[in-house]
């Protein structure tokens, strides 16, 4: 097809597609012991050999097992900008190790057969995952590609900042939820977007004629990531340049507001919004408002396209305690430390949780009763838990009740958190109620 560019097409749909699969994957028959990406020697060697080595012009370092190596090295793929983290000290995290969490067990939906805490970590493929309680670290953990100097591709949990540097916006009144997108970037006028609301955008229930169904060589998701592409287009190329020119294309198909439909076409848009009301990259707002004032320990980066554009809908690459940062300062109600970095009014109106209505005609199986509000997920459970999230694996869990805030990374072969949410949730739960037993 014109202009398609297989590279950045796996890219897109590992980075934000949250209910489909790649059909370019193995199946997960080979364990994570075994696809681990230092017993299968990724990128070992001075030069690697060919059989060892990941890296461009190939299409297929988003497959697995190379998935596992490529996660926690994108910007050796791809450009990238910083999300800095400023010139002073990290503020360092407390520690209050548990050992009991190994012990944990839990019954994973839909089985009756229990599974350990342990068990789970190797099940899902996990990276990395930290627990924090009452603002201390519990547990931390580093596997396959991961350490604790490294970062590691948050795919899809970037929408959730995305959403909350919107959020934020909208509480100091810098930004209207019920304007029209047209009226804020004139140059979505005449797409869909330009008729929906703010509002609609951040809970993605705009209406919108757009695809993402990869087994059609048709399929929109192919001309986006042919113009979001960052490589040099071929010759005879005459689409988009960029997610900017790309978001002027897409075309209204139905009412807004009647569904949520995940398409992250909405958040690169969004993106676009606060960019224009700011005056600054995503990137730029992510380091001005988060990563500096929370003391963060390494740089974050994140990917663009062409014209250095931060791709706001899942391009970020950061080290599990900064995430874990994030989600205290979600915990605390925008406090951290000392430091009020936003007005709790931002919290409190993720807590509340979206159009459930809507959000059910998307036919979430894992998540009934759940909820999406300023792109975060919404689980409206006893602990009015809420989370982050990205395919392969990808969670910040936060469960106000508990007190407690989860971080995961992961590289599962299956992209679809369909596949993983029967064993993260419980053990997500069986923590929490280990850790309020313990108070």
């Amino acid at each position: 097809m014109p202009g398609f560019n297989p590279v950045h097409a796996l890219m897109l749909f590992a980075l934000s597609i949250p209910g489909a699969w790649a059909t370019t994957q193995a199946s997960a028959a080979m364990s994570a012991e075994a696809s681990d990406p230092g017993a299968l020697q990724w990128m070992t060697g001075f030069p690697p050999s060919d059989d060892k080595l990941i890296g461009q012009p190939q299409s297929n370092y988003f497959s697995f097992p190379k998935l596992r190596w490529t996660v926690c090295h994108i910007r050796e793929l791809l450009p990238t900008t910083q999300v800095s983290r400023g010139i002073g000290a990290p503020d360092p995290l407390p520690y209050a190790l548990d050992n009991g969490i190994n012990s944990i067990s839990f019954t994973p939906i839909g089985s009756d057969t229990p599974m350990g805490w342990q068990e789970s970590l190797s099940d899902n493929y996990t990276d990395g995952l930290l627990i924090l309680h009452h603002g201390k670290i519990v547990y931390e953990y580093y596997n396959g590609c991961l350490n604790e100097a490294g970062k590691h591709a948050a795919m899809s949990m970037t929408k959730s900042l995305t959403g909350l540097l919107a959020e934020i916006l909208v509480a100091e009144g810098e930004l209207d939820v019920q304007s029209k997108v047209g009226t804020l970037v004139p140059e979505l006028r005449d797409s869909a977007f330009g008729s929906a609301t703010v509002r609609q955008v951040m809970d993605m229930t705009t209406a919108l004629d757009y695809s993402e169904n990869y087994a059609d060589p048709e399929a929109d998701i192919w001309q986006y990531s042919a113009a979001a592409s960052p490589l040099p287009k071929p010759p005879d190329y005459s689409g988009p340049e960029g997610y900017f020119e790309y978001l002027q294309t897409v075309e209204q198909k139905g009412e807004h507001g009647d569904a949520f439909g995940y398409r992250t076409v909405n958040s690169d848009a969004l993106g676009w919004i606060i960019s224009r009301v700011s005056g600054k990259s995503v990137a730029d707002l992510l380091s001005d408002r988060l990563w500096q004032p929370l003391g963060t320990e390494q740089d974050a980066y994140m990917t663009i396209d062409a014209k250095g554009t931060p791709f706001a809908g899942g391009g970020l690459s950061a080290g599990l305690r900064d995430l874990g940062r994030i989600g205290l300062l979600m915990l605390n109600k925008g406090q951290y430390k000392d430091q009020q970095l936003f007005p709790e009014s931002v919290v409190n109106a993720i807590e509340a949780g979206g159009d459930k209505k809507a959000f059910a005609k998307a036919g979430y199986k894992t998540l009934p009763g759940g909820s999406y509000r300023g792109m975060w997920w919404i689980f409206h459970n006893a602990n009015g838990a809420y989370a982050a999230r990205g395919v392969h694996g990808q969670t910040i869990y936060i469960d106000p009740t508990a007190d407690m805030v989860l971080v995961r990374f992961a590289s599962f072969p299956n992209a679809s958190n369909s596949k993983i949410d029967p064993t993260s949730l419980p053990a997500y739960q069986a923590v929490a109620e280990y850790l309020m037993k313990k108070d």
